[in-house]
């Protein structure tokens, strides 16, 4: 079944990157187009979660800026990234272990809640219409990602693959135009990298939603992805379709080893 790749929604452009003298990103440039899933990979230190934190507004690059929906900036922070409506899953958890599954997808939705904290603390008039209605929201990204059975229970007791889509259901939660995922699927056995990968192309196709992705397993990006960038030692080596990338002698060096 094809989809209708829309037009650029993200826009990155000569992104340089420095922690003291060493160069995490030099001059990166690509660009994400609506409704589609891209991926950006590249070895281990190849500047692909600086890459994430750039566009999510946790670092600051040195050079460069960002265009969103046709907004530029030379930096944004975390919570204005939030509000525009990009949401991001961590490659180490970020959950909150002792509560449970629904309340940590509940968090994701607090940028969306209109009315105030005391209000809220309260569950008093607006708030608690407020409440329910999130509620109900919350309920069913947990049906869609088929964790109805947890909903209750204390994240830290799930295993490590429900976790990861609890924290999917989080960053879901905030009804994101892009979603970022960092290695989503680290760390799962195949069974469980089959159904996320189920998940994040439903996600893709049910909801509309763009997703930027970086991930290690190559057999997952090439079966998902639309188009993909790729990353080496801080510096753009290949971008193209699954394809293009697959043949690009540049790119095959860099993952067997040779030519450094």
């Amino acid at each position: 079944m094809s989809k209708t790749i829309g037009d650029v929604i993200l826009d990155v452009r000569n992104i340089s990157l420095s922690f003291g003298g060493v160069k995490a990103l030099s001059n990166i440039s690509f660009n994400v187009r609506e409704h589609e899933i891209r991926a950006i990979i590249g070895p281990n230190g190849a500047g692909k979660s600086s890459m994430l934190n750039c566009i999510n507004g946790v670092y600051t690059p040195q050079q460069g800026q960002i265009t969103f929906r046709g907004q530029t900036f030379s930096h944004m922070d975390s919570h204005q990234v939030a509000v525009m409506g990009v949401a991001r899953t961590f490659q180490n958890l970020a959950l909150f272990k002792g509560m449970s599954v629904l309340d940590n997808i509940m968090t994701g939705r607090n940028l969306r809640m209109k009315s105030n904290l005391l209000l809220q603390a309260l569950r008093w008039g607006p708030a608690e219409k407020e409440e329910i209605a999130h509620r109900l929201r919350v309920e069913e990204i947990i049906d869609f990602l088929e964790i109805q059975p947890y909903r209750k229970t204390p994240v830290g007791q799930l295993p490590y693959g429900l976790q990861k889509r609890v924290d999917l259901g989080r960053a879901l939660a905030l009804e994101p135009q892009v979603l970022l995922l960092d290695e989503p699927m680290a760390g799962m056995n195949v069974e469980e990298k089959q159904d996320m990968c189920r998940f994040i192309l439903d996600v893709n196709d049910e909801f509309g939603t763009t997703v930027v992705l970086i991930e290690h397993d190559m057999g997952v990006v090439m079966d998902i992805s639309d188009r993909v960038v790729v990353l080496d030692y801080g510096k753009k080596i290949g971008d193209g379709t699954p394809d293009e990338v697959r043949n690009n002698p540049e790119v095959i060096s860099a993952y067997l080893g040779t030519g450094h």
